[in-house]
């Protein structure tokens, strides 16, 4: 009986330890190329013709991810819906974007190219979209001393497997008219953790949300920082030409400046006729 059982326990360690071996090193990737979407046929680096760019604040924006592939082809929709809902919180805090569309993932077809980006333009009734691109990548391992700890006390007590998940996004910020690219912002995070092997999966899929969200998060003041660059830039540009809609007079930091001027000399004219 006692050799029976000590057979029994080598053929568990033996079991776990190609489970160990199996999981050793794997990684899970899940991309999202704007280069594949928009020139999925180019042998080469696009030539793009020189030409004037319009732009007619207030910009009607869209912003979508790009279709994915991989394992899990990326996040859910529910997710990605949300990440998306915050970049569009970022741009509307800007009086020359106008309306603001989240484009739903199935609307964009993979490979789908410029022809894609136009129909989803006219569907939405944009003028601009940022894609956002994204690369994550999680590799799964396991150490050595989760194995003891696995073959003495039980795979479901001790926290053993490890992973590290890596994760890109991109936001490019197209002119759909002109196909010109106008400016782009990159987020990127690193998630570590470990779980035990009856958590693994639930806590790996949980860091996949966390490194889309810390993505986001350097992403956004990135996007800022761009947007307004690109205001300064097409100021002095000739190939950008703003021409304003009808009904809509200018926006942005120097009307804020200006208004905060105006109140701030209102103030000292008020202050000026009480001591008269």
């Amino acid at each position: 009986m006692r050799i029976l059982n000590i057979l029994l326990i080598a053929l568990a360690a033996s079991l776990l330890s190609s489970c160990a071996f199996m999981t050793s090193g794997r990684s899970v990737k899940q991309t999202g190329s704007m280069v594949e979407y928009l020139y999925p046929d180019a042998k080469d680096a696009p030539v793009m013709t020189p030409t004037v760019t319009r732009l007619r604040p207030p910009v009607r924006v869209g912003i979508a991810f790009v279709p994915g592939a991989g394992w899990g082809n990326g996040l859910p929709e529910t997710a990605r819906m949300k990440l998306l809902e915050r970049v569009r919180d970022s741009f509307a805090k800007h009086p020359y974007i106008g309306k603001i569309e989240i484009i739903p993932t199935q609307y964009m077809r993979a490979r789908g190219g410029f022809t894609n980006l136009e129909q989803v333009a006219r569907m939405f009734d944009v003028e601009v979209v940022a894609l956002l691109s994204y690369d994550q990548v999680q590799f799964n391992d396991s150490n050595a001393l989760s194995m003891l700890y696995w073959t003495i006390i039980g795979a479901y007590v001790v926290h053993g497997d490890q992973y590290d998940v890596q994760t890109m996004l991109d936001a490019s910020v197209f002119d759909v008219q002109s196909h010109k690219l106008l400016f782009r912002a990159p987020g990127t995070s690193q998630v570590k953790g470990s779980a035990s092997m009856a958590g693994f999966s639930e806590k790996s899929r949980a860091a996949q949300t966390e490194g889309y969200n810390a993505a986001v998060d350097q992403l956004i003041p990135n996007l800022q920082a761009e947007l307004d660059n690109f205001r300064e830039r097409i100021k002095h540009d000739a190939n950008y030409q703003v021409e304003n809609k009808q009904g809509y007079k200018g926006g942005g930091a120097m009307d804020w400046a200006s208004l905060a001027l105006v109140a701030l000399l209102a103030g000292l004219a008020w202050r000026l006729r009480r001591r008269g």
